[in-house]
């Protein structure tokens, strides 16, 4: 991603690319019948936590015109994941945001933080609809093609039609791709959402206050340690830090 990425028109898929680039995803479509059968077929062949492999999380942040502050203090935290994961092994992150009118976008793979933060500090937030559908297709597409052992989710709104995004989160969890969506606020609707798509994936929902540092650092760091470590790794951080206890507690 060199420079301000350049807001997509309709339909104006890019892929992402290793270097970090940007890409424009596509808009979040419905699963038919031999697509799913695809999927359970892949989840069944899986090993999310195989010896060496490396962890792959996708860190998705709503990027929209409210979320300025918080975007700048996950910037500031995501080394903490990277520093998580170091202790369990190696993890790579896909950045993927939304902002703006129909923009959605994903970063290559990313394995070292001080890349991600310089391309997270080029990116402004931008007014515009949440686009939740479009970051768990993605996250879908991924899982099915090349792994993921987890998916990120920061926001506070929701927007959009929540029996297509549980239809989208059941896939994932065919998968075994958690997600842990980490809700800033007390919007109702958006915390219903969030609810059932953490249930369908096996993840969890956590709400942190508006500003809170702290407690964001210590989700994400828990979020890593399951995608680096798999869940023994989380049950032994749920130990010592309070993030992890949330997570485990909720998760299947």
């Amino acid at each position: 991603m060199s420079g301000e990425p350049t807001k997509p028109r309709t339909g104006d898929v890019k892929p992402a690319q290793e270097t970090g680039q940007g890409g424009a995803l596509p808009e979040a479509t419905r699963s038919t019948g031999d697509d799913i059968a695809a999927f359970v077929a892949r989840a069944r062949a899986m090993s999310p936590h195989a010896a060496g492999a490396k962890g792959r999380l996708i860190f998705a942040l709503d990027a929209t015109l409210s979320r300025q502050p918080t975007w700048d203090m996950a910037c500031a935290l995501q080394a903490d994941m990277f520093r998580e994961a170091g202790a369990l092994g190696s993890l790579d992150i896909r950045l993927v945001y939304y902002r703006g009118y129909n923009e959605c976008r994903a970063t290559g793979w990313i394995s070292d933080s001080a890349k991600l933060a310089g391309l997270m500090s080029r990116i402004d937030c931008r007014g515009g609809n949440t686009q939740i559908g479009r970051v768990l297709s993605e996250a879908r597409r991924e899982a099915a093609a090349s792994g993921v052992r987890a998916v990120v989710f920061v926001g506070d709104a929701m927007e959009e039609n929540v029996d297509n995004l549980c239809a989208t989160a059941g896939e994932l969890g065919m998968l075994k791709v958690p997600v842990f969506v980490f809700q800033e606020g007390h919007d109702v609707a958006a915390e219903q959402a969030f609810r059932e798509i953490a249930r369908l994936t096996g993840g969890a929902w956590v709400r942190f206050d508006p500003g809170a540092a702290a407690q964001l650092r210590e989700l994400l760091r828990a979020a890593a340690a399951d995608a680096a470590g798999g869940r023994e790794a989380l049950l032994r951080l749920s130990k010592t830090a309070s993030g992890a206890a949330k997570l485990i507690g909720q998760m299947r």
